[in-house]
């Protein structure tokens, strides 16, 4: 069976499946507690080699998990918890997740009282559990649950994963629970077990922490402060969402500038609920109550969002892993569009059903709206696919749309030459170009072949800066000189991923052209389907159809546009503001570090991210678009995100010479094999099976990786020729 058809078994027994990105076992998307995908729409979520969860508790009808978290639970689960036929886990842990059907309110969690650490856990409703045929972050199958699981009444159901605790407990400390030396102030302290206390002294202990917290301020940090104080009572504290939230809203708000709404607050409350955190739940609760005064604030810097600011790994970027499945929501006619590709596509590919709907608002806008600060909705947006994923069916939608819309001229083919762009842009000045010929046009100007194809981007480039302006078309012998006003040229290309940087130059990734590229990678093919072939719907037609007619500078819209400003609201002020100002920092240290891709990346991210936040805003909501705090943090996020992938990536594959270019391909079959195998060596045999050079091209890059520090080289004994082997430091 494949992923789609398991997700589809789940779904048909009552399960409501989840989609976790491939290696993990966190879902990403949001409020995903909530959701309920129908089999309609699981082809959307399951065709990209993800891992499946299963929602628990009451919207599964009663399914509940037993996992047995510790050897001793495993050890002694059958002589405790009731028989049931439907048992998962995985090589290295078998028949750890025992599943029943029963009424249990809430999950139940049973730690070591020294260690802290997870031993026995009834997850029920509000959690989920990974299941086969789904992978393992170790690299082990998950087993798949195909045995119905046995009916239970949740109290006995309870009060027996509770009495094994107790044995395991038993059986890990037999001569009694150690006590713990008074816990130090350090932060490598051990946790103690927690200490009774009264629900009134835990709420005063909460405030009192909250009080000496940094208030918000618009502008400075505010979003991620307030999101720390939720994480400190939600996480830190173990204080319900409800009294969290009121908490803020008694005790923090009057103090922020300006106050949030109570929206707003819950919002920043579900956040702290639903997300992974680094520390243990009721770490404050749990701790004595440090004896402090009052004016002295408390250092919340571990509590806020995670960016992976400045990481690296031995110079390298630390990589952020494909775009997560929650930035490829954009609501309203970007999410329709992309449903419709999805449905009709023979093999649907989430990711460039998306770029592909993306690129087709941003044209569709194009002209039309502005900012106060002018910036357009000119996007150049690049999807990496391998050969046969199904990179030309966004493409073929598109088309069909634009054709529906009355906009013909509006999609423009391959790139000829720099000159043909020109005149497409003078007849038409909204052309959206999909191109499958990106990686092709960067190994000619890589090679130096054809200053022709350096000529195309060049032109690219000026047509990108001169949206919110006048530019200049070449002069022709005896013609006067021709001007095109606010072009809006929006680019939908694809490629092969390590064609495309390869092909890279670090010239070319800091002239400008590629640093204001939006690069997404798909993964891998999912499974084929037979697709369909709907006439579009009419929400996508009529949507396409009111772009097409909406004429802001009256008849000479063509000529010359007046487009409409779309206003802010004062939280997506506040959220850009603060990505600027984080954009900036990067930036900085990129040029104390004399990183000249960082620097060029870095310098354009708060431009990308406006221009993307008014693509949202004209999707949502095209009769009256907005940007809100919705559209500003997806902004947000997806710079940010892309942005670190395009650096990881290309400081893996962007060479100055041949020599460097091999460098980088041993370090990244390297990576491949730690991300598999952890820190165990590879052998020479595989590395030269990957790499068949001169065992003199070999023994060059050993030594300059060893001088460098990258890598650990052995020569292992075996009674015969010694076995080379490597692994990364």
């Amino acid at each position: 069976m494949t992923l789609l058809e398991h997700a589809k078994a789940y779904l048909a027994r009552g399960w409501l499946p989840v989609p976790i990105p491939a290696g993990t076992k966190i879902p990403v998307l949001d409020a995903w507690q909530k959701l309920h995908l129908t089999e309609k729409e699981l082809p959307a979520h399951f065709s990209n080699g993800c891992n499946i969860g299963l929602i628990l508790g009451k919207p599964s009808g009663g399914l509940v998990d037993a996992d047995l978290d510790c050897p001793e639970a495993l050890e002694l689960g059958p002589q405790f918890l009731p028989p049931t036929p439907a048992k998962t886990g995985r090589p290295s842990a078998l028949e750890s997740h025992w599943w029943y059907v029963a009424d249990v309110p809430k999950t139940r969690q049973f730690r070591d009282p020294v260690t802290n650490k997870m031993m026995v856990e009834l997850r029920s409703t509000g959690g989920q559990t990974v299941v086969g045929p789904s992978i393992h972050p170790e690299g082990e199958p998950y087993s798949v649950l195909t045995d119905e699981p046995a009916r239970m009444p949740g109290p006995m159901l309870e009060a027996c994963v509770e009495a094994l605790y107790h044995a395991a407990l038993k059986k890990r400390y037999p001569d009694g629970i150690p006590k713990l030396e008074p816990k130090k102030k350090t932060a490598a302290a051990v946790p103690t077990a927690p200490r009774p206390q009264s629900a009134d002294a835990l709420e005063r202990r909460a405030i009192a922490y909250l009080d000496k917290t940094p208030s918000a301020i618009s502008g400075q940090g505010g979003h991620a402060t307030t999101y720390a104080a939720a994480v400190a009572l939600v996480h830190g504290f173990g204080l319900s969402p409800d009294q969290a939230l009121s908490i803020l809203l008694t005790h923090y708000n009057p103090r922020c500038e300006p106050p949030w709404t109570e929206k707003e607050l819950r919002h920043k409350v579900d956040d702290a609920a639903t997300k992974p955190h680094e520390k243990p739940y009721g770490w404050l609760r749990d701790s004595e109550p440090e004896p402090s005064p009052q004016d002295t604030d408390v250092d919340i810097s571990a509590l806020l969002p995670v960016r992976a600011e400045a990481e690296t790994d031995g110079g390298i970027p630390i990589d952020p892993g494909p775009m997560p499945d929650r930035l490829l929501e954009v609501p309203g006619f970007i999410h329709d569009v992309m449903a419709y590709t999805l449905a009709t596509a023979p093999y649907p590919q989430r990711v460039m059903a998306f770029c592909g709907a993306l690129a087709l608002q941003a044209l569709l806008a194009g002209r039309k709206v502005r900012d106060a600060a002018d910036n357009r909705t000119v996007i150049y947006l690049l999807g990496l696919a391998n050969t046969g994923v199904g990179k030309n069916h966004p493409r073929k939608v598109n088309t069909k749309i634009l054709d529906a819309a009355g906009m013909p001229d509006a999609h423009g083919g391959t790139f000829a030459s720099g000159e043909g762009i020109e005149d497409a842009l003078f007849t038409h000045p909204s052309v959206l170009f999909q191109t499958d010929e990106i990686d092709g046009l960067i190994t000619a100007i890589h090679k130096g072949g054809d200053a022709r194809h350096e000529g195309i981007m060049n032109i690219l480039l000026k047509l990108y800066t001169s949206a919110d302006g006048v530019y200049a078309m070449r002069v022709k012998a005896g013609k006067e000189r021709h001007t095109i006003d606010q072009p809006c040229l929006c680019l939908f290309g694809t490629a092969i991923p390590d064609n495309y940087y390869e092909a890279l130059s670090m010239k070319m990734l800091t002239n400008g052209f590629f640093a204001r590229m939006l690069v997404v990678e798909a993964g891998s093919r999912g499974p084929g389907q037979d697709p369909t072939h709907d006439d579009l719907p009419a929400p996508i037609v009529e949507t396409a159809r009111w772009w097409a007619d909406f004429k802001p500078g009256g008849n000479l819209e063509k000529w010359h546009p007046v487009p409409i400003v779309i206003p802010y609201t004062p939280e997506a002020t506040a959220i850009l503001g603060e990505l600027r100002e984080h954009a900036d920092a990067e930036y900085k240290e990129a040029e104390g570090a004399n990183d000249q891709a960082g620097m060029a990346i870095w310098a354009r991210a708060n431009e990308k991210a406006r221009r993307l936040a008014l693509v949202y805003a004209c999707s949502e909501n095209h009769l009256d678009p907005v940007v809100n705090e919705a559209a500003a943090r997806w902004a947000w996020d997806f710079v940010d995100h892309q942005t670190r992938r395009m650096l990881f990536m290309a400081a893996g594959h962007v060479a100055e010479n041949d020599f460097h270019a091999r460098c980088n391909k041993l370090i990244g079959i390297l990576r491949e094999w730690k991300t598999r195998k952890g820190n165990a060596w590879m052998p020479f045999w595989r590395i030269s099976r990957k790499l068949p050079w001169t065992d003199r091209e070999h023994e060059e890059v050993r030594t300059a990786l060893l001088n460098q520090q990258a890598i650990h080289f052995d020569e292992v004994s075996t009674g015969g020729r010694p076995a080379k082997r490597y692994r990364l430091v």
